[in-house]
């Protein structure tokens, strides 16, 4: 889901800077009147770092990765993940691809607003976790992140062939079988472990529920 340095005139990079500081500002709030939600993003971001470099693949115009959304949402809630992918591309960044840093907010963006769109819709219902139910979720979260690369790529400075990105649209369908599945173990684990109070701080109040 990476942009490549180069795609982008710099006033549309600095636009989605400013958006992407935007609606991290409009969230922080929330986030700081919990103190609570500071560890849970702080595992957010380390998981999310160790995901993102365990699999990556470059895949016509931007790569594929094991982005690991659901169970990092589904185990420490919203606002975790939301600062936690910004944060964690920001560390990627810093310590294994500088590169990267030109388009932080233009990558936090493709990561973000699909994760919105999927909590205020799919993601409020309360409904139990079953394999139908996770790869639904994966479904609409992904299809959001490949659209949100076909929309930096349809403002690029250089025109991409609409096949190199159904080609890497397509490599996304991996992640929608597969993190379903890894999405469950790591849910059903943290279940039927019964973890002590401390350890429950860790995780959104609405696993206990699921």
């Amino acid at each position: 889901m990476h942009i490549e340095p180069g795609l982008l005139a710099q006033t549309k990079i600095l636009a989605a800077n400013g958006v992407a500081a935007a609606v991290l500002a409009s969230h922080a709030p929330a986030l700081l009147r919990r103190p609570v939600l500071w560890l849970r993003t702080l595992l957010a971001t380390v998981f999310f770092t160790l995901f993102m470099q365990m699999f990556h693949l470059k895949v016509g115009p931007s790569e594929l990765h094991f982005v690991g959304a659901m169970p990092i949402y589904l185990t420490l809630g919203y606002l975790p993940t939301l600062f936690g992918f910004a944060a964690g591309l920001l560390l990627q960044g810093l310590l294994f691809e500088p590169q990267d840093l030109l388009h932080l907010g233009v990558n936090s963006l493709s990561l973000m607003v699909p994760l919105m769109v999927l909590h205020a819709t799919l993601g409020r219902r309360p409904q139990a976790l079953t394999v139908a139910r996770v790869l639904r979720l994966d479904a609409v979260y992904y299809a959001g992140v490949t659209l949100m690369v076909g929309f930096w790529l349809s403002m690029a400075q250089v025109a991409t062939p609409f096949s190199d990105w159904l080609w890497f649209a397509s490599s996304y369908l991996s992640l929608v079988v597969l993190e379903p599945m890894f999405t469950l173990t790591v849910l059903t684990g943290l279940q039927r472990l019964n973890p002590p109070a401390w350890l429950r701080l860790c995780f959104d109040e609405r696993l206990s529920q699921a």
